[in-house]
């Protein structure tokens, strides 16, 4: 498995949009959504070592909007519906004005971005996600696109995995089912 450093980092911070922002079910639990939008964006685009920003009100706002079209794009792909999660990444492209940059970024020199026109936060968050997602679908890296297999968790992940066998988004979901199922087999034991 092969995402390039870059693609991984705006694919992680889809996933932590998504994760932090949607309402749904997350590790048992009803996930009603945070209770401070731009402190949650905050910290879902501080993921992975990433500096944490300072966000406005006005971008945690669209940047929820946009990570509920997301979930939208792993949902689909995770169920095999590329078409879906392709037709809803197009969207998101042409809404974000999507398009290729090179920054400098000091060492090693230029890194490909992927800024909204607008170049604001919440905009350039949103359209390096859409482009991430978009060559995660467009190559053979859909599959990699998931959502928990655990019971009462609909948190979505991305398979970085060697051996594509991913199924949960976090180890305390994955241990929630391990122990679930040990239970299970010792109560079945005479």
């Amino acid at each position: 498995m092969n995402f390039d450093s870059h693609i991984l980092t705006v694919l992680t911070a889809a996933t932590a949009l998504v994760n932090r922002l949607t309402p749904g079910y997350a590790g048992g639990s009803a996930f009603s959504g945070p209770d401070d939008l731009a402190e949650a964006t905050a910290d879902a685009l501080g993921d992975d070592g990433r500096p944490r920003p300072e966000v406005s009100t006005g971008d945690a706002q669209y940047l929820t909007a946009v990570a509920r079209r997301m979930r939208v794009v792993f949902e689909a792909a995770h169920s095999g519906d590329l078409d879906r999660a392709a037709e809803e990444t197009n969207a998101l492209l042409l809404d974000t004005n999507a398009r290729p940059q090179l920054d400098r970024t000091g060492s090693p020199g230029w890194n490909l971005h992927f800024h909204g026109a607008d170049d604001t936060l919440g905009n350039g968050w949103a359209a390096g996600c859409a482009a991430g997602l978009a060559m995660a679908l467009g190559s053979d890296l859909a599959g990699r696109l998931g959502v928990c297999s655990a019971p009462a968790c609909d948190r979505v992940f991305v398979d970085a995995s060697r051996n594509s066998a991913r199924r949960f988004c976090s180890p305390q979901c994955q241990s929630r089912v391990k122990a679930a199922a040990h239970r299970a087999r010792r109560l079945q034991t005479p």
